[in-house]
């Protein structure tokens, strides 16, 4: 069957460093998983809130499905994430530490289930992000420069 990426959350891996990656369930009511099979659902705002026991994705925003009537769900409402004790315990030890955090990278359907990967990172400062840039632009000129050598 295969993985369906849906949603992406690209300034992740632009504002931190991420460090360990978990995959998780979500736990989700009747209309919400067909918005997200449709691809509405955004991770721009959201992030993951950790209390030691249970883990919640926190605002992000998934569509109300145009079919559902009054059966809808709220657009931003907290979700939580089905994680093995070990995983949450490990997250919990590690975002009590300063400057850790917990944030969602990619929401996906596998085997007809929503799945979200989540990350433990630690922020960016403003050189960081702009040695980043560097890097990034430094490749893509490496790799133009590759390509009209072979044409040559």
């Amino acid at each position: 069957m295969g993985i369906k990426v849906v949603a992406t959350n690209r300034k992740a891996s632009h504002e931190f460093f991420l460090l360990e990656h978990f995959e998780a369930g979500l736990v989700l009511h009747g209309s919400e998983i067909k918005s997200i099979r449709n691809g509405q659902i955004s991770l721009a705002e959201s992030y993951i809130k950790v209390d030691g026991h249970e883990a919640w994705l926190m605002d992000a925003h998934i569509s109300p499905y145009e079919h559902a009537s009054f059966f809808n769900h709220p657009p931003r409402r907290p979700r939580k994430l089905l994680l093995h004790h070990s995983e949450i315990h490990k997250m919990w030890n590690e975002i009590r530490q300063k400057g850790i955090t917990v944030v969602p990278l990619r929401v996906y359907i596998k085997e007809g289930r929503a799945k979200i990967e989540i990350a433990t990172a630690k922020g960016k400062k403003l050189y960081d992000k702009r040695e980043s840039i560097a890097k990034r632009d430094a490749q893509r000129d490496m790799e133009r420069e590759f390509r009209r050598r072979d044409f040559d």
